[in-house]
């Protein structure tokens, strides 16, 4: 597992042999992630604790966020509404990138370095035009073909990963059949999403590299707002896919630094998401960082 390789770097550029990789329990490669694994009763506690906190301090209620966090040296797992479907809106695009190596495999070492740049923006900077050229050339029925094939989206257990819509575009439609979304994610199959990347598991372990690459793309800037604002300065790879449209405010990503390493999806409905979004990234970075002096304790 390469828990730097593709990572974003916030604050001061390090080597990466500077950073100390987190201990990692050697049974991550066999952690499933479905409707039946279990929550870490005490980080289950301390998510919900922050969740409340949170949702008081903005004006908000439980139908207006859904998170979840999954610490990956210990396996410690914790979700709040975690199959209740939301409006996507950019978070679906990792729906496209998936679904552009489902059909071309052999891209993880042949791509060209147009494509891969194209693909980047779509990725990082959350480039609609890029989305819609991809998901077009790709078709509307075989991304929800190859993101029901490693189960992303499962009507009956409340939805989950669904790219219905090319974005920036009125041509073509076809809504989930849970929510009617033209684009939809729930905090479940969010998290399975980053742990088959992180495990090496999205369709073979070099399109799994060739993903976290693309999700770097350092020739591309990233977009200074919600985790990555909120946690600039303290030294941490973050790979990313964040969403905005109207009150759907998401962030989902790998952050990984000194002692630490976790995925951490946040969705909201709300005016202040982005706010909200912001303190939460704080307040598991730092539990993240309080967790890691005894991993394993």
């Amino acid at each position: 597992m390469k828990l730097f390789t593709g990572a974003l770097l916030l604050g001061t550029l390090v080597s990466l042999s500077a950073v100390a990789q987190p201990a990692m329990k050697p049974d991550l490669q066999n952690y499933t992630l479905d409707y039946n694994t279990p929550v870490d009763p005490m980080l289950q506690a301390q998510l919900e604790n922050i969740d409340m906190t949170l949702r008081a301090k903005y004006d908000m209620t439980t139908d207006q966020t859904s998170v979840g966090v999954l610490d990956l040296r210990t396996l410690r797992l914790a979700m709040v509404h975690p199959d209740r479907e939301d409006y996507a809106a950019s978070v679906a695009k990792i729906g496209i990138l998936f679904t552009y190596f489902y059909v071309h495999p052999e891209a993880a070492t042949s791509m060209d370095m147009q494509t891969r740049h194209e693909l980047g923006l779509m990725a990082k900077a959350s480039s609609n035009e890029m989305a819609a050229k991809y998901s077009e050339e790709l078709g509307l029925k075989q991304i929800e073909q190859a993101l029901a094939a490693y189960h992303f989206y499962d009507a009956k257990h409340g939805g989950g990963i669904w790219m219905g819509k090319h974005y920036g575009k009125d041509t073509e439609r076809i809504g989930d059949p849970v929510g009617n979304n033209s684009h939809a994610v729930t905090v479940r199959q969010v998290l399975r999403f980053y742990l088959l990347l992180e495990q090496n598991k999205l369709i073979s372990p070099g399109v799994s590299e060739a993903m976290r690459n693309i999700f770097f793309s350092p020739d591309i800037p990233a977009d200074n707002i919600k985790f990555v604002k909120a946690l600039a300065g303290r030294n941490l790879y973050i790979i990313r896919k964040w969403g905005t449209w109207e009150n759907w405010l998401h962030d989902t990503a790998v952050i990984t630094g000194p002692n630490r390493c976790y995925i951490l999806v946040g969705l909201t409905n709300h005016p202040r998401g982005d706010d909200y979004l912001e303190d939460l990234a704080v307040a598991i970075d730092d539990l993240m960082i309080e967790d890691g002096k005894n991993p394993y304790e």
